[in-house]
């Protein structure tokens, strides 16, 4: 084999209906009773909602009653699709008014998931959460305790979780067919960063569009046309995404969070790839330390790249003939090297060590299906908040760390702090602006 196969994220998705592997930590389900069907809302109406809708009402056991979108022309395929659906502009309002639902997803920009999440635990409801879970370290702990103390059923859209390309990679790792793993590399090419300024003007809003919805927590600001923050630039945004890895990490992470039993790191290193005042940054390199699992030596260094950077020259090496993907991990073991192709066929190396090594080949679990049926009392989801809250905080404080390039950044996870720069520490938490405040955040 000289090179691997390079499928799309969607075109992946398409074909393996996005799937699950049963992690370390899941709920038990308190939803609707078995046969009953699920009465759910969708806070976002298209883009990755409208995937998430789709997904969710292949299930006979589903049925969407109601949707929010800030952009009411984004809601015409809902309506077309789905007569009787309800539709909001406000997800605040819908919340308030759907007294019967029994679930939710939450498929919006990042800095709004936090809110409208916690919204719905505390109305009891079960939830699918988009990655990244929230926007900010504090704001993923506070919706992994609420969750947990609620008892509802919780999902994070990890859609790839269950691809068998995913799980395959899991179960390598933890039979040890490596070894015991030292390094892991892991790398998006994505380039979601802008190192402009961010444009001196006022554009008109589009009709149908609430900007003041749109912006929720977030302060006041002209809006901008041309793409630049919505439908999809809002992830190069600080205010509004969480660049390339908020975008990725969650997904390429997961095999190595889940396959290792990490858990959270001491410290974290970047290497540049920083913000402007207003945009994250391209061409990041974060290094964490982790304390050691017993999938790993002592302790485990993790190295995250996006853009340009991806792989260092002595890792690549180490692969051979064989050229990198544009998404993937590298898992360096005492025994071998495992080569994680996102979304491919994973490799062991060296070549003439692993000849004949059986790779094993999972089933694939339907992610939505998945949660559906938790909801209804059958089985556990797999990317719970009490899995996946922990991840995200590992990819938000990468984030954070590109804030201060050069840095070592010890890290208390028990207190949510930063203990040797307190200036990091404001990016751990943000205040709302007035009107936007949810008891609890």
């Amino acid at each position: 084999m000289t090179t691997l196969s390079r499928l799309t994220r969607r075109a992946a998705l398409k074909r393996a209906a996005a799937a699950t592997l049963v992690a370390p930590f899941t709920f038990r389900a308190f939803g609707a009773p078995p046969g009953e069907t699920l009465l759910h809302a969708s806070i976002g109406a298209s883009g990755q909602a409208g995937a998430d809708i789709r997904a969710l009402t292949a299930s006979s056991h589903l049925k969407l009653v109601a949707v929010a979108d800030v952009d009411l022309a984004h809601t015409a395929a809902v309506r077309k699709r789905f007569p009787d659906v309800r539709v909001y502009q406000d997800w605040r309002e819908l919340l308030d008014k759907e007294k019967d639902l029994d679930s939710v997803n939450v498929s919006t920009p990042d800095h709004v998931h936090a809110a409208a999440t916690l919204r719905a635990l505390q109305l009891g409801k079960h939830v699918y959460t988009q990655k990244p879970l929230t926007h900010t370290l504090h704001e993923a702990r506070r919706l992994t305790v609420t969750a947990r103390d609620k008892g509802v059923v919780t999902q994070m859209g990890i859609q790839v979780h269950g691809h068998p390309t995913h799980r395959a990679v899991v179960q390598l790792v933890r039979s040890g067919a490596v070894g015991k793993v030292q390094e892991v590399h892991s790398w998006s090419n994505k380039r979601w960063g802008d190192l402009t300024p961010r444009p001196d003007r006022s554009d008109p809003v589009p009709p149908d569009f609430n900007w003041d919805l749109w912006l929720a927590g977030s302060a006041l600001r002209p809006f901008l046309g041309s793409g630049y923050y919505h439908p999809a630039n809002w992830r190069k945004r600080l205010d509004f995404g969480t660049g390339t890895f908020g975008d990725m990490g969650c997904h390429i992470l997961d095999p190595v969070f889940g396959s290792l039993a990490l858990t959270a790191p001491t410290s974290v290193h970047s290497e540049g790839g920083g913000p402007n005042e207003f945009n994250w940054g391209l061409d990041a390199q974060v290094r964490y330390a982790f304390p050691g699992t017993k999938y790993t030596a002592e302790t485990l260094t993790l190295t995250w790249s996006d853009g340009e950077r991806r792989l260092p020259p002595p890792v690549r090496t180490l692969l051979g003939e064989l050229s990198p993907s544009d998404q993937g991990s590298v898992y360096l073991g005492t025994e071998g090297v495992l080569y994680s192709p996102y979304f491919a066929s994973p490799v062991l190396l060296p070549h003439e060590k692993f000849q004949g090594f059986k790779v094993p080949a999972p089933r694939a679990v339907d992610h939505y299906l998945e949660f559906v049926e938790a909801c209804r009392g059958h089985g556990k989801t797999s990317t719970p908040f009490d899995y996946s809250g922990p991840l995200t905080e590992v990819v938000l404080l990468g984030c954070l760390a590109t804030r201060f390039p050069k840095t070592t950044l010890e890290w208390d996870a028990a207190r949510l702090k930063v203990t040797n720069v307190a200036e990091a520490n404001r990016f751990v938490r943000q205040e709302p602006r007035k009107g936007w405040e949810v008891e609890g955040l």
